[in-house]
Order: structure tokens, then C-alpha cells, then sequence
């Protein structure tokens, strides 16, 4: 590749033609700030509008300064990256971001975790000058089920843009009006609710200022645990343990499970269950249909539906009933562990400790903005109850662990409560990409040819790729296996099914970089690579050193069965334990 020579702050380097100056002042150690720019390099993603400018510098022979994130170098170049000019026009544009920007700081969901307000910091900028004479943009702030959406707040940096057409493929947002109304939102200014967004909370992820938020519903899960005449029950989902850690300090990739379950006890919660539980649920349930569809195929059945898809994934089903609802019959009905859960909690568990449906409270701990609008789907309520009445992000547990005092750093190690809080090794995977079908491979094998497995790991469903594929052997018939972490990388195989070209018999689909331990509720990490893969070690870890490591092994779920559900796939278990599919395209009106 053809190499060129530049120097950046009298450092001489020599880098591969093409390369941005930015790219180049990091190999030498200079640190040039950026706020529009994001580079997610495994999922291979740059965002490099070069919009904001506060990445500028002075290249020799040039006259006006050039952003550092877009501009490519050449031979012989001599850049300046913090002379007095740079310094001052740096200043000048965070002022005039800062002219048309809320100044609510203290009540703002990104408080303390705001880039715009570290950049601010940054370059030193305290005051504003001529601010009494500014106009402020003014915008409707769009409350949807997950996600709130406050254009006030929008710097126009693009990282959501660029999250939800190039790595998801949505098309919920893009850029709209010009100079000082210009705003990213959905197309022809329409509310997120009536966009095809999917509130996979990514957006959310990379938003640098409080744009882009979740709805919060830590009050509502305060006044609940407040309130006595109520019985609160909590979930946690897998992903949430594997990086909770990281806002109380601790390395990523620390497991902080049982950490996890004496805070939520100190919280006041009644009962703490584990997600994991209802994940063992939702192999026996999924795993029996894909059982089913897979031996009507074998004996010659040419109008089974498959390959089957996973149905775990909010954001992805929301994303098939948009995108795909002509092949509504392919997914698995079985619904996701939160729903499941919050299902048999307000069945079977509510029956037993004899709490009235309507006084028992469930709250879930997820990893996902998505299950937020999951858990409001009209399908999981029961005469307008719903089956899980609040979802919290990782986050969002965070802020109520500090505020109350805890530390998880402090806390000593307690185990879940019984019944629902016992698993197998494979609940606990759901949280990665490849985990879910790697969970219903173990079950499904046993099942299907009456063996036990010696070995339960199944290394060629694990990985980072965007899409994988692999063949399981199921005693001499080979089962062909998609994976695909990212809307966008879903799509493609959607389109194979469609067009009749898909060679899968299960494809396991997840909306989120790494699957749930990169969801848009967790600790800020704008998809550093390196983080999540050490949340997927935590998971596979905790994975390893369970006694039990098969879904139909665990004995509350064998338990569930005999005293409640009768056997998977009955009546019984398809009315509380499996969904259905709507039609949500729709066709924008422009008038």
C-alpha cells in the first residue's frame, strides 16, 4: 500500500495513503478532541461528518482550517493541531453549540455523563458572549414508550443517524431543515412511535448530549416499592450482571451477580428472581417448536415453515413487523424471557404465595430500551394488566443503587430466591450473540437423538462476527445455523428467506452489537470492542461454573411443568407462554 510522510506538531510519521489526520495525530500520541466523530471499528462503522469542527487544525498552505476526522493526508504535509488560531476557533464553535442549547444541566437525563459538557470543560469555555441576544431553537419533545427524543438538545453530530441506517438499516432517522432549525429526527418530523424505530436504544448509545434518552421509570419503581399494600418482584436479565460492575468502578467483564441480588434485596424488593429462569422456559418452549418443525421437514413435510427464527429480541421482532411482515409465520411464537416471566409470575407464582394479580408488582432489569416498549404491547396484558408493569436499563439501576446508598464494590454475595431464580448455564448465554441458539442446540440434541452431550460448548456458534454460520451434527443429520448481531446484518438474511436462497434450518437474530451485553440500556461504551468482549467472557464464565448447563435439566423449570403447564407446546403453555405477529408497515403520506 503506498505510504506517505507528514509531520504533525514538528513529529515526523509515515502512514498508508488515505488516511485521515486525525488517524495519524493518534499513532503519534496527539490527542485532537472530537465530538461529532465516532469510529466503531469491529462493526465496521465510521462516523466522520466532519460537521461540528471542533476537531480543526491549521495545515500549512491551506487558508481556511481543516476538520481532522475527514480530512485525508498527503506527502509533505504540515499540520499544526493546538495553535492559538485552532485554540480560538475550537472556542468559537463550542460557544455557538452552546448559544442554542438548553442550559438545564442539572435536571438533564445525561448529567454527569454528557461529552458536549466534557468538551466544554475541555476547551475551557465559561461564558457565552452575546447570550441575552440569542434566539433557542424550539422544538416538541417526543415521548415514546423508550426512548425520549429532545431536539433542543441535538447538536446535528449524526452518530444516531449513522447507528440507525448504516449499522441497523431502520431508517427512523435523518437529518431535516438547514443552518439553525437543522435537527435529526424521523423522516417529515413524525414521532419516533409512528417511525419504523424499533427502540433498540442505540441511538441512545451514542447520543454525546441528552438528545436521546430512555424514559426513566425509576420513580414509578420507587413509589411502587413504597408503597405497601403492593408485592414487588424483580428480574434481572444475563447481560445486566456482566456490566453493572462497571458503574460502581470495576473492570468490564467483572460479574457482579450476586453483588447484584443483595442490592436489589436492600432496595426492598420482595422477591429477586432471575431473567435466566424464564430463558430455560424459552428453550423448552422454542426448542420444542423448532424440534417440531425440524422433524416435519425430515420426514418430507415441504410446507413446514423454516428456517425457524428466534423471537427473544424486541427490537428485532418490532424491526421484522415493520420490514418483513409477509413472513410472519417463520419466527417462533415463543415469547421473550421478560414476557415469560412476567407471565408465569402473575400465574403461577402470584397463586402461590396468594397475591391478587393486580397487587403484584413486577419489575425487570434489563440490558434493553426495547423491552420498555415490549413490556407496554397491548398482546402481554391481561384486562389492561400488564404481565411486566416496569423495565429498568442497566443504567437506570445504577442510579437507584447510588441513591440509596450501596456499593457494589461493598456488597456481599446472595443468591436468587427460589423458584424462579434458579437457571441453567444456558439462560445465563442468552446474553450474548450465538448464545440463545447455542442454548436450544444443547436441549435440541438430547431431545432429538436421546443422547446425552459430554461435551455442551459449542465453539461454532461463538464469535463477533456480524453473521456466522455453522453446522451442528445431530447424530449424523446436519442442522445449518445463521447468526446475525445488527439489524442491517439481519436484513441480508431475511432477504436470502425471502428470495428462497436461505440454506438454514435456525437462524438466531439480535439486534444489538455483541447481542444484550451491548444493548442500548447498558453502561455507555459506544461500542468499544474490547468491553464487550469482556462482558461475553463474564457471561460464558458464570456459563462454565454452573452445576447445571441444560435448559430441560433445571429442576424448577421440570417442577413449572408438572404442577402448572403440563408439557411444552400444550394449550396451557401456548396461551400464557407464546405470541403472535402484527403488520406494522406503513406507507408515509406526504402531502
Amino acid at each position: 500500500m503506498e505510504k506517505v510522510k507528514l509531520t504533525i506538531d514538528d513529529k515526523l510519521i509515515e502512514v498508508t495513503k488515505g488516511t485521515t489526520i486525525h488517524k495519524a495525530a493518534k499513532e503519534l500520541g496527539i490527542d485532537i478532541p472530537v465530538l461529532c466523530y465516532m469510529n466503531l471499528e469491529d462493526l465496521n462503522i465510521e462516523n466522520k461528518p466532519g460537521g461540528c469542527r471542533i476537531c480543526v487544525v491549521e495545515v500549512e498552505g491551506r487558508n481556511n482550517l481543516a476538520p481532522s476526522c475527514s480530512t485525508e493526508v498527503w506527502d509533505g504535509m504540515v499540520v499544526h493541531t493546538h495553535s492559538m488560531r485552532v485554540i480560538n476557533a475550537r472556542r468559537t464553535v463550542m460557544e455557538f453549540i452552546l448559544s442554542d442549547h438548553p442550559k438545564d444541566c442539572l435536571t438533564c437525563a445525561k448529567s454527569g455523563n454528557c461529552d458536549l459538557q466534557d468538551m466544554a470543560v475541555k476547551l475551557g469555555v465559561r461564558e457565552i458572549p452575546g447570550q441575552e441576544y440569542a434566539e433557542m431553537s424550539e422544538y416538541k419533545i417526543d415521548f415514546s414508550p423508550s426512548i425520549i427524543r429532545d431536539l433542543d438538545k441535538c447538536i446535528m453530530c449524526r452518530r444516531c443517524e449513522m447507528m440507525c441506517n448504516d449499522f441497523q438499516t431502520v431508517g427512523a432517522l435523518s437529518a431535516f431543515h438547514r443552518g439553525f432549525e437543522a435537527a435529526v429526527g424521523p423522516a417529515f418530523e413524525m414521532e419516533l412511535e409512528d417511525s419504523p424505530c424499533t427502540y433498540c436504544g442505540q441511538c441512545v448509545a451514542v447520543c454525546p448530549t441528552g438528545a436521546l434518552t430512555e424514559k426513566d421509570h425509576t420513580r414509578d419503581v420507587i413509589n411502587a416499592l413504597a408503597d405497601p399494600t403492593k408485592t414487588v418482584i424483580v428480574q434481572t436479565a444475563p447481560a445486566v450482571r456482566a456490566a453493572l460492575g462497571e458503574e460502581f468502578g470495576m473492570e468490564p467483564g467483572t460479574s457482579v451477580t450476586g453483588e447484584m441480588v443483595a442490592a436489589l434485596r436492600r432496595l426492598g424488593f420482595d422477591h429477586v428472581f432471575d431473567t435466566d429462569f424464564a430463558a430455560d422456559l424459552t428453550i423448552m418452549e422454542e426448542g420444542t417448536e423448532l424440534l417440531d418443525r425440524l422433524t416435519k421437514h425430515l420426514n418430507g413435510d415441504k410446507d413446514v415453515k423454516l428456517p425457524i427464527l428466534t423471537s427473544c429480541c424486541p427490537a428485532w421482532v418490532s424491526f421484522f413487523e415493520h420490514n418483513f411482515p409477509e413472513m410472519s409465520d417463520i419466527p417462533s411464537t415463543a415469547r421473550s424471557p421478560q414476557q415469560m416471566f412476567g407471565a408465569i409470575a402473575k400465574t403461577y407464582f402470584a397463586d402461590k404465595i396468594n397475591v391478587k394479580r393486580e397487587d403484584l408488582i413486577v419489575v425487570s432489569i434489563m440490558p434493553c430500551l426495547a423491552k420498555k416498549y415490549e413490556a407496554q404491547r397491548d398482546e402481554f396484558k391481561v384486562d389492561g394488566n400488564p404481565d411486566v408493569d416496569f423495565s429498568i436499563s442497566t443504567r437506570e439501576l445504577a442510579h437507584l443503587i447510588k441513591e440509596a446508598n450501596l456499593d457494589l464494590n461493598t456488597l456481599p454475595k446472595e443468591d436468587f430466591d427460589k423458584p424462579l431464580g434458579e437457571s441453567s448455564g444456558a439462560g445465563v448465554i442468552f446474553g450474548v450473540t450465538g448464545g440463545v441458539i447455542e442454548a436450544a442446540t444443547r436441549t435440541a440434541y438430547e431431545l432429538h437423538t436421546g443422547k446425552k452431550l459430554e461435551k455442551v460448548e459449542f465453539e461454532q456458534l461463538r464469535g463477533f462476527e456480524a453473521v456466522r454460520k455453522a453446522t451442528v451434527d445431530f447424530d449424523g443429520t446436519p442442522i445449518n445455523i445463521g447468526i446475525a448481531h445488527g439489524l442491517g446484518h439481519a436484513r441480508k438474511l431475511l432477504e436470502d428467506i425471502k428470495a428462497g436462497k436461505s440454506e438454514f434450518h435456525a437462524i438466531e437474530i439480535m439486534s444489538c452489537p455483541g447481542g444484550c451485553i451491548g444493548g442500548g440500556g447498558q453502561p455507555l461504551h459506544h461500542s468499544d470492542s474490547g468491553i464487550l468482549k469482556a462482558r461475553t467472557k463474564a457471561i460464558y464464565a458464570e456459563d462454565a461454573g454452573k452445576p447445571i448447563r441444560k435448559s430441560h435439566e433445571n429442576p424448577y423449570i421440570i417442577k413449572l411443568y408438572e404442577e402448572f403447564l403440563g408439557k411444552p407446546m400444550s394449550e396451557k403453555a401456548h396461551h400464557l407462554l407464546h405470541t403472535c405477529y402484527f403488520d406494522k408497515s406503513r406507507k408515509i403520506e406526504i402531502s
